[in-house]
C-alpha cells in the first residue's frame, strides 16, 4: 500500500510513504489548491481503515478498486468540515487493513467521515438527486459523516443533506456489497423555526422491499429509531418524503445510521 500527496497539474509526489499492512504518512507542509491524496496498491474487495486527516474520525470502509484519488477540498468545498481539517503545516494520513473484529460484528454500516461527492469505489457512499445549490454544507455525504450536532444549519458542525425544496428529493446510500440491516436511525434537522420536518418517508431497498417511516418533530434533534429485517441489501434510498404543514419550506436530514452485519462472512479475507 502507498500514500502519496501530489498536485493535479504535475502529478509529481511531494510526500510519499508505503507499507504492507499499515501505512502512516506524516509531513510538514501546507496543502495547496489542487493537491490530491493518492492511495494506491490496494487490494480490491477488502475492508480498510482510513484516516485522511488528524481531525477526521477513522472509518471502516469497503474498497472495490486498487487505488483512490481524494482531492483535498478548498474554499466552499470545505465548509462542511471542521475548519482544522487539512489546515496548517503538519499533517498525518494513515491507512491499514481492517481487523476481523472491526468488520464481522453488529455495527453502524453507514458511517464514512470522508465520503467525497463522487463515487470513488469506497463504501459506504451517499448521493442524492438534489443537494441545495450544490453547496458542500447541504451534500448527501453530510448525512453519513457521524456528526449529529443540531441547533442551526449551514457550515460545520451544522452541515446536513438539504433538498432545495424539491418534492421528489431522494437520498441514496450504497454499501458496495450485501449487508443485513436490522435498525435505522433518522436524525431530522431541527433548526426551528427556520426548519420544517418530514412526517413520512419511504425506505426502498435493492431487494425490492419497501418500508414506510412515520416521522415526527423532535425539538432536541434526537434519533427516530426503526427496527427492521432486510437481508442482502446493496443499497437503499430514502424518498417520497412528506413535510409537515408548517410555514417553513426547509426540512433536511442531519444523519442516517444503518445498523446491521455483513451478509457474506466470506467477504473478509
Amino acid at each position: 500500500m502507498k500514500i502519496s500527496i501530489y498536485n493535479d497539474w504535475d502529478h509529481i509526489p511531494k510526500y510519499a510513504e508505503e507499507g504492507a499492512e499499515e501505512v502512516t504518512l506524516s509531513f510538514d507542509g501546507e496543502y495547496r489548491k489542487g493537491d490530491v491524496i493518492h492511495i494506491s496498491d490496494l487490494e480490491p474487495d477488502r475492508f480498510y481503515v482510513f484516516k485522511l486527516d488528524a481531525v477526521l474520525a477513522p472509518s471502516v470502509v469497503y474498497v472495490t478498486k486498487d487505488e483512490l484519488l481524494y482531492p483535498v477540498p478548498f474554499y466552499e468545498k470545505r465548509e462542511n468540515l471542521n475548519p482544522l481539517t487539512f489546515f496548517g503545516n503538519r499533517h498525518v494520513v494513515s491507512i491499514r487493513r481492517a481487523e476481523s473484529y472491526e468488520v464481522m460484528t453488529y455495527r453502524n454500516l453507514s458511517e464514512n467521515s470522508f465520503d467525497p461527492h463522487d463515487d470513488i469505489g469506497v463504501y459506504p457512499h451517499a448521493s442524492a438527486n438534489i443537494e441545495t445549490r450544490g453547496e458542500s454544507v447541504f451534500a448527501a455525504a453530510n448525512a453519513i459523516n457521524g456528526n449529529i450536532a443540531h441547533g442551526s444549519h449551514g457550515e460545520w458542525p451544522y452541515e446536513s443533506w438539504g433538498i432545495n425544496c424539491r418534492a421528489d428529493a431522494e437520498f441514496r446510500l450504497d454499501f458496495g456489497r450485501p449487508v443485513n440491516i436490522r435498525e435505522i436511525w433518522i436524525y431530522e434537522r431541527c433548526d426551528f423555526p427556520h426548519d420544517n420536518w418530514w412526517t413520512e418517508g419511504t425506505l426502498s431497498f435493492s431487494t425490492g422491499e419497501r418500508k414506510i417511516l412515520h416521522l415526527e418533530k423532535r425539538e432536541d434533534g434526537s434519533a427516530q429509531k426503526y427496527m427492521l429485517s432486510e437481508d442482502n441489501v446493496t443499497w437503499l434510498t430514502l424518498g417520497e418524503l412528506i413535510k409537515a404543514q408548517d410555514p417553513s419550506p426547509f426540512p433536511a436530514l442531519t444523519q442516517i445510521k444503518v445498523f446491521g452485519t455483513e451478509a457474506n462472512y466470506e467477504i473478509f479475507k
